[in-house]
């Protein structure tokens, strides 16, 4: 016990620890996302990688089945895609299992950041999700474990926080069967408007093994003070309610 106590101690104390022994923006607080968002910013879209597809599948909205946004499929991943039936996701085993950071950044759930120089939290409401962004530039262990939220390290680029992630398990990328490897790899830049009152961001992310080309999304998110994330709790009986196994 006291091994392990010593070898959390020093992620404990960053959490502790002031965020501002840095000169760069402030994220901490609650973010909700905001579902008139503006144009993407044009310096942000054209830091993006050549071979990149925005995708617009933000919020609530979904892709209908075989609607991919441009993202063109392998014959494998589309192979899979065509078998996809949203039934089979609505079941008492599988209805409250999460998706990967890479499908539920997207979504229409709140998250907060708890932001220190070392360690940036992200406590994402969408299934009770936890997030760790090490800021000291350390790699994966060796031997690190895929996870629906991966391993991420990040840095600031001027105003701009920048997120790198891999080891992220295997799991949805726009939640129609079109599904990404352990292999995907994802870039995250986020920045503050000037006023401090919104958050954007743009997320790529890469997996040679699903898609031929790369993908991209827009995200928004609106500053909501004294608000806190409530808990998800889902509850699998959900599944009932559509029918979706036999009584």
């Amino acid at each position: 016990m006291t091994k392990r106590w010593l070898a959390i101690a020093p992620l404990a104390l960053a959490v502790a620890g002031p965020a501002m022994a840095q000169n760069v923006p402030d994220l901490e607080g609650f973010w909700g996302l905001s579902w008139t968002p503006g144009e993407p910013a044009a310096d942000m879209v054209e830091a993006l990688p050549p071979n990149t597809v925005m995708i617009d599948d933000t919020g609530a909205a979904e892709f209908p089945r075989g609607e991919f946004g441009g993202l063109i499929l392998t014959p494998e991943a589309m192979a899979h895609a065509e078998t996809w039936r949203s039934e089979d996701d609505m079941t008492l085993d599988r209805v409250c299992l999460p998706p990967s950071i890479v499908y539920a950044i997207q979504g229409p759930f709140p998250f907060e950041v708890h932001q220190t120089p070392e360690l940036i939290v992200f406590k994402y409401e969408y299934f009770d999700q936890t997030r760790l962004i090490f800021m000291d530039g350390r790699s994966a262990p060796e031997g690190q474990p895929p996870s629906k939220m991966g391993f991420s390290v990040g840095h600031w680029e001027g105003d701009e926080l920048v997120i790198e992630t891999d080891h992220i398990a295997a799991s949805t990328i726009t939640n129609n069967g079109l599904d990404h490897s352990d292999d995907i790899t994802m870039v995250e830049r986020y920045r503050l408007s000037e006023d401090g009152s919104t958050l954007m961001a743009t997320q790529w992310f890469s997996d040679p093994a699903s898609i031929e080309n790369n993908g991209a999304r827009w995200i928004e998110w609106e500053k909501r003070e004294g608000e806190h994330i409530y808990p998800y709790e889902c509850d699998p009986t959900f599944a009932l309610e559509y029918g979706a196994v036999e009584e």
